[in-house]
């Protein structure tokens, strides 16, 4: 067995039977056990996000935060990305149509499941030492269940998905779908797009969060209007093949489905598991992403900020993802042989012609650039929470991080470009970094389902007239003085030892 063989295999493991059940359950758990509020509540959703964009809310930010819009900006510009264009395109190429069945239910209960990883994430954040909002998933497990609840198993879980976390970068990010796109429309070698946008990376991140912020509240809302317009024309044009097509994905989301064209045919379990992973990996719901900037937002409550992460997943899957899929369905992309964004390429030139590629590829280079750029804020926050009680040596190590960031996009595309790979054995290599972060965030939110259920009663009663206020409850776990005075004690320890270092340096 050859290493790509080897890839091939523990991606099937991973994504197998157990995995699957696992992610569904704790998905329909929330969803229904939440009386599925991000659906029966969904007008109350666009009002606070789509509807308020401009608001002084949702713009509001001091020192050391950002704004809520911001932060949703930096998180669709991190889960709108190659996955979309890419990712939807091989998971219909590999597990047929039945696919987007999956990634569509796993939409409804990733709206939830990312309400409530963004809720917890914000109710237990904190400031470092230097004033900042810090929060996520390792900052709840360990102050929900470690701190709040006295169980040692919280230490263990949060350095468990902080670790699972972090080494996602180890698979690259957007570079290998830019680079596919722009070869196999100009003939562009893809290490050299790679060494390009490299250096772009680098000129964005070099600045930190504040011009990330400013990039993706640019590039974000003009990126996906304009992906969604020229998907919408795409559609039309082919509207006589929508109602077969539609079916088609219903039916074989349970029967499976056979060969046809270039393609090979697809089991159900393996429309599943690609339907699934692909939702997962592009709306990042459940993937603990998101919530580690919505913890640096300056918001009213912790669901008032969970709002635009479900809104997030809805843009992101129920609308640029189906764009996607019903563009490479409809055409019948999909059963050409191909695999990657050249299947969606396919798809656009049927109707789009030589400006197809110019399109696609002008798209996934803003997709690439935001996505990665907003996943450098993601392992920023978890680092700097694992090396909290050094501040000395974290700053150290966010600086080679920093550095040593984009290089893994030069191996990734290196390695499977040279060494004459398809598309698919990328979307492995992501498949195998996505699973433990998810296994571990979703056992996290799991265990804190009491915590985030009071959040949202809570909720309820005070901004939507559901149920009767409780004056005592904290929102943030910080409101408890008790909690406050033990925090600020740590921070003035932190920083008395970054002060103590540095004198030593000087």
């Amino acid at each position: 067995m050859n290493a790509a063989d080897f890839i091939y295999w523990l991606d099937g493991f991973l994504w197998g039977k157990p995995f699957i059940v696992f992610t569904l359950l704790i998905g329909g758990y929330f969803f229904f056990r939440g009386g599925a509020f991000t659906v029966l509540h969904f007008p109350h959703i666009l009002k606070h996000t789509l509807c308020s964009m401009t608001s002084k809310e949702a713009n509001n930010k001091e020192k050391g935060s950002v704004s809520p819009f911001e932060a949703a900006c930096i998180a669709i510009g991190g889960c709108v990305g190659a996955g979309n264009i890419a990712g939807v395109a091989t998971a219909i190429a590999t597990g047929g149509p039945g696919s987007v069945f999956w990634l569509w239910l796993w939409a409804f209960f990733g709206m939830m499941i990312k309400l409530v990883e963004i809720t917890l994430g914000c109710h237990y954040r904190t400031k470092n030492e230097k004033g900042e909002y810090l929060g996520g998933g390792t900052y709840a497990l360990e102050r929900g269940l470690y701190r709040e609840k006295g169980l040692k198993a919280g230490l263990f879980m949060a350095g468990l998905l902080g670790v699972c976390f972090v080494i996602q970068f180890l698979a690259g990010s957007q570079a290998y779908t830019i680079s596919e796109v722009l070869h196999e429309s100009f003939g562009v070698s893809m290490v050299l797009v790679t060494t390009v946008y490299t250096l772009v990376l680098y000129y964005i991140i070099w600045a930190g969060v504040p011009r990330i912020a400013k990039v993706a509240t640019l590039l974000v809302p003009f990126m996906c209007v304009a992906f969604v317009v020229g998907g919408l024309i795409l559609i039309i044009a082919n509207i006589g093949s929508l109602p077969s097509v539609i079916v088609e994905i219903f039916t074989s989301a349970f029967t499976g489905h056979a060969a046809v064209g270039g393609f090979a045919g697809a089991a159900v379990s393996q429309a599943i598991s690609k339907g699934l992973s692909r939702s997962i990996n592009s709306s990042e719901a459940g993937q603990a992403s998101s919530p580690l900037i919505h913890g640096s937002a300056l918001t009213v409550h912790p669901v008032r900020e969970g709002l635009w992460g479900a809104f997030e997943v809805f843009m992101d899957t129920l609308v640029v993802c189906s764009i996607t899929a019903l563009s490479v369905l409809c055409t019948g992309a999909w059963s050409s042989g191909l695999t990657g964004a050249t299947v969606t390429i396919y798809a656009y030139e049927s109707v789009f012609g030589t400006w197809a590629p110019r399109f696609i590829g002008f798209m996934c280079i803003l997709f690439g650039i935001t996505s990665t750029a907003g996943w450098y804020t993601y392992y920023r926050t978890v680092i700097s929470h694992g090396l909290q009680s050094n501040p000395v040596l974290r700053d150290r190590i966010l600086f080679i991080f920093k550095c040593v960031f984009p290089i893994p996009n030069m191996i990734i595309v290196s390695s499977i470009s040279l060494g004459g790979y398809s598309a698919d054995l990328f979307w492995a290599i992501v498949d195998i970094s996505l699973a433990p972060v998810v296994f571990a965030n979703l056992l996290g939110l799991f265990l804190l389902r009491k915590k985030f259920f009071e959040i949202l009663k809570d909720y309820k009663a005070r901004y939507m007239g559901i149920g009767k206020v409780d004056p005592d409850f904290r929102v943030f776990y910080e409101d408890d003085p008790e909690v406050f005075k033990k925090e600020e004690a740590l921070r003035e320890h932190y920083r008395q030892l970054e002060h103590e270092a540095y004198a030593k340096k000087a």
